[in-house]
């Protein structure tokens, strides 16, 4: 997930002047769908305020970083909207950032709470150049060859969602986090080093300045028009099985917002039918709603990317918890203070 110019701009923007008129809702949320022309947030935005006659003010971020800043900005919230990715949203409700509310298609989501609910669907992925390798790494024991030495790099946990997700990843792929951490201690030798942004490095995997690298299955099938030379995989573990942590955008209402009503309109208008049917066409998102199945090509794409990997979720609520510990932990075993 990467930081856009534009986006960027209107952080700027936001934070010099606020605009908290009655037509208008600000979001803070996780790159990604916001991606290319014509994106699904793009389109629903815009087919949001010819409905509603109400603008959206869009402002994007790291998946944790954008918490940290509704966080600073409790005593006075800028936002109405939070979009980010697990264990953040956990902690944003966790700390009271998020307000109650069920949104009007809560019956048909899982995994919906009294303060958030999942917007796409998405998974953790990893990508390779396929012009450098014959094939994708098989394993993840594979990845701690000396060719690799300077050619990979994952994003850093805590600060990029999709970076957490590897560290989570690997924990689950090796048993537990002794086993995890010791892996990832030896896969440092190759690690160029940290990362806050993941849709970064698929330019340098596209251009061979690495050979591998994380991303998410959403960003990842987005950016392959753009970088021909970047492919999906998912590494093995020991016992040979291919896993994808199941990474969703969330969505929930900021505690305190400035256009509370404005929010809960528009989340509504995301999780509803039609917007939902359109999210795989658009971005390469997968739709949260029971109901929904796209035909599109984009859809069928992804289900196939997943063929054979086996999708988990870990409770993210226990992930919440440690996460402060485990990211302090990682900077330890990869010396990345």
């Amino acid at each position: 997930m990467k930081l856009t110019r534009l986006a960027l701009l209107s952080a700027i923007a936001l934070v010099s002047s606020p605009v908290w008129a009655d037509g208008v809702v600000t979001v803070y949320s996780a790159d990604g769908l916001h991606d290319g022309d014509n994106s699904w947030y793009q389109n629903q935005f815009n087919a949001f305020t010819k409905a509603t006659g109400i603008k959206v003010q869009y402002v994007e971020g790291g998946s944790g970083a954008i918490v940290e800043r509704l966080a600073k900005e409790r005593s006075n919230p800028q936002a109405d909207v939070l979009v980010t990715v697990p264990p953040f949203i956990q902690r944003a409700a966790a700390e009271k950032l998020l307000a109650e509310f069920k949104p009007e298609s809560a019956a048909q989501i899982a995994g919906t709470t009294g303060r958030y609910a999942p917007l796409v669907n998405n998974y953790l992925s990893f990508i390779y150049n396929d012009k450098a390798l014959k094939a994708a790494p098989a394993t993840w024991q594979e990845l701690l060859d000396g060719r690799f030495k300077n050619k990979l790099q994952y994003s850093t946990p805590g600060q990029a969602g999709d970076g957490t997700a590897v560290m989570l990843q690997v924990f689950h792929s090796f048993g537990g986090k002794d086993a995890g951490f010791d892996y990832l201690g030896k896969l440092q030798a190759n690690n160029v080093g940290p990362s806050a942004s993941t849709g970064k490095l698929t330019a340098l995997v596209n251009k061979g300045e690495l050979y591998v690298a994380n991303g998410d299955l959403q960003m990842n099938l987005s950016q392959m028009a753009r970088n021909p030379n970047v492919k999906i995989f998912w590494p093995a573990d020991a016992n040979g099985e291919r896993s994808a942590l199941a990474l969703p955008y969330v969505i929930g209402l900021v505690q305190g917002g400035p256009q509370s009503e404005n929010g809960k309109k528009l989340i509504n208008f995301l999780l509803a039918k039609e917007a939902q049917s359109s999210v795989s066409a658009l971005s390469w998102g997968m739709p949260v709603r029971s109901d929904v199945t796209p035909t599109d090509a984009n859809y069928q794409a992804a289900k196939a990317a997943l063929d054979g990997v086996k999708s988990w979720t870990p409770n993210w609520d226990d992930v919440a918890v440690s996460l402060q510990a485990d990211i302090a932990r990682w900077h330890k075993v990869t010396d990345s203070e």
